[in-house]
């Protein structure tokens, strides 16, 4: 549920007395987590007084003083400080390395008055807590120990999925990587009057035809999506010919897919613009250029992507670049000491750092992913890729690269195409949960996510056949005790959004510091398709 009306909270100085200390964005005072515990009475009795279920704290609150008084509301935890009126960046994490939203609004509208509720408070307040100590005392004398009472495990599978829907309206599903742009192409030549998105395509030729097809607005909306990474994929045949051209059109067709779907999708290209879509209830739809041959060895089409809203790029496809080297025939020998990234290819990863632009190493060799994880100076992420520990295909990211994405405080999202799953045309759920498990084992929890592919590969797992699947995926997560709603929560999304508002912090940081755009030219090609390459 989404409550954006006012909660009755006064702002004067009196209504706050127990206000967290507010310093600079970027600067608090202590992390919400050290203090919550010392505000669950008054969010007790706050809750108790303006008889609502799901209200929001006094600025400062954590939210999760609420749980102890079975009270929740989207976006109110350790992560997220709920608001109405965003007027600021999101502030990255000196709280456990989360994002967390500005404060509210100090004119948000008021319910009622506080000065009743200040002086009704201390009675409301022992009204709420005596039977609750009554029953702690009642269990502590039993020999039963309180988290028990607090923290019961769903034990079915519908109560599981019950868990994840709420954590689904608290935090945004995002997927890396989906691949319908270029089916829009492959299918009805981006003639989008010819395809209905909000219908069921399973039911509409040719798509229902295709074992590629796997996405419309029926199935995002089932698989409780968030955000969608759009792929602007052109082929590696179209390399030094017309793969710019067709890049632009690609970008085109995703912007004009969310503009002819407004009520149910949103083109964004930020952090804040991310969390707002989802607090509409739209699913946030971002742009992912997919290989470097798109950019002809132009920074200046780089930042022309950038400018129409691409928010990453995949450094490679299936195809070598003149800077960068695909996975494509990659072996394990000690011998080849080709580098990863050209000088030119350099350049490119520091001119993504400076638009705020991800850098993507899917589809990259080996050592191209060591070369580029070297050189920026923002986290990276792989949009689609598995553990090469359990499938050891050259997609896959090896356990070295995955303990340097930790400290480059990257993201790895895992892929659903079985052929990274487990070498082979069949799969299940627990296939792709043994990825995501090694993965956190790896790198850690907080560096692994979702990118499933969709539409860009031909055998998904059992259970995970479409985009309405993922709810499946995270309920059958909570089997293992291991996983708790919070982990599920940085699986979901939180983790890519951290990424991400790191890397609009080095590019505003950047900015400030007034570094130049780069200038670095590639060497010329001499192909006589090129203008001027004699």
């Amino acid at each position: 549920m989404h409550h954006s009306g006012g909660t009755g909270y006064g702002t004067g100085p009196q209504e706050r007395v127990h206000q967290a200390p507010r310093t600079a964005v970027g600067q608090p005072d202590k992390c919400p987590y050290e203090t919550y515990q010392a505000q669950i009475p008054d969010c007790c009795a706050a809750a108790a007084a303006v008889q609502d279920p799901y209200p929001r704290p006094p600025s400062g609150y954590d939210g999760r003083c609420y749980d102890e008084c079975h009270r929740r509301t989207p976006y109110q935890d350790d992560t997220y400080t709920q608001t109405t009126c965003l007027t600021e960046l999101p502030d990255v994490a000196p709280c456990n390395g989360t994002v967390r939203l500005p404060p509210p609004c100090e004119d948000s509208p008021s319910s009622g008055s506080s000065k009743d509720r200040r002086e009704e408070s201390p009675r409301r307040r022992c009204r709420v807590l005596a039977p609750i100590l009554l029953l702690v005392a009642a269990l502590l004398l039993g020999g039963l120990c309180l988290p028990l009472l607090l923290q019961t495990a769903p034990v079915t599978h519908q109560q599981r999925l019950d868990v994840i829907r709420r954590i689904l309206t608290e935090v945004p599903l995002i997927d890396g990587h989906n691949d319908l742009p270029w089916n829009v192409r492959k299918f009805v030549h981006n003639q989008l009057g010819e395809v209905n998105l909000s219908s069921d395509l399973g039911r509409v030729d040719p798509w229902a035809r295709s074992d590629w097809s796997h996405t419309d607005i029926p199935r995002l909306r089932a698989g409780l999506v968030g955000a969608q990474f759009w792929s602007a994929y052109v082929p590696c045949g179209a390399a030094q010919l017309n793969a710019v051209q067709l890049s632009l059109e690609q970008i085109d067709v995703i912007r004009r897919l969310a503009e002819m779907n407004a009520q149910h999708l949103t083109l964004v290209t930020s952090v804040k613009g991310l969390i707002e879509a989802h607090r509409e209830g739209k699913i946030a739809s971002l742009i992912g250029v997919e290989g470097g041959h798109s950019l002809g060895n132009s920074l200046g089409v780089l930042r022309t992507f950038y400018g129409l809203g691409a928010r990453y790029l995949t450094l490679t496809h299936a195809c070598d670049t003149s800077w960068a080297v695909c996975s494509v025939g990659e072996t394990n020998s000690t011998q080849d000491t080709t580098p990863g990234l050209s000088e030119f290819g350099k350049a490119v990863v520091r001119e993504l750092n400076r638009l705020g632009m991800l850098v993507d190493l899917s589809h990259v060799s080996t050592r191209t992913m060591r070369a580029a994880l070297q050189t920026t100076r923002a986290p990276v992420i792989f949009s689609h890729s598995a553990a090469r520990a359990l499938c050891n295909s050259t997609r896959n990211v090896p356990d070295d690269v995955l303990r340097n994405l930790a400290k480059n405080g990257g993201v790895a999202m895992v892929p659903f195409y079985t052929y990274f799953i487990t070498c082979n045309s069949t799969a299940t759920i627990k296939d792709v949960i043994a990825h995501i498990n090694h993965i956190r084992k790896v790198a850690g929890i907080d560096h692994v996510g979702i990118g499933a592919g969709f539409d860009g590969i031909n055998f998904t797992p059992t259970g995970l056949e479409d985009v309405s699947r993922y709810p499946q995926l995270l309920a059958t997560l909570l089997e293992d005790p291991t996983w708790t709603e919070e982990d599920i929560k940085k699986l979901a999304g939180l983790n890519l959004l951290r990424v991400f508002a790191k890397v609009e912090q080095v590019r505003d940081e950047w900015h400030r510091a007034a570094v130049l755009p780069v200038e670095k030219i590639s060497p010329p090609d001499n192909s006589a398709c090129v203008y001027g390459a004699s």
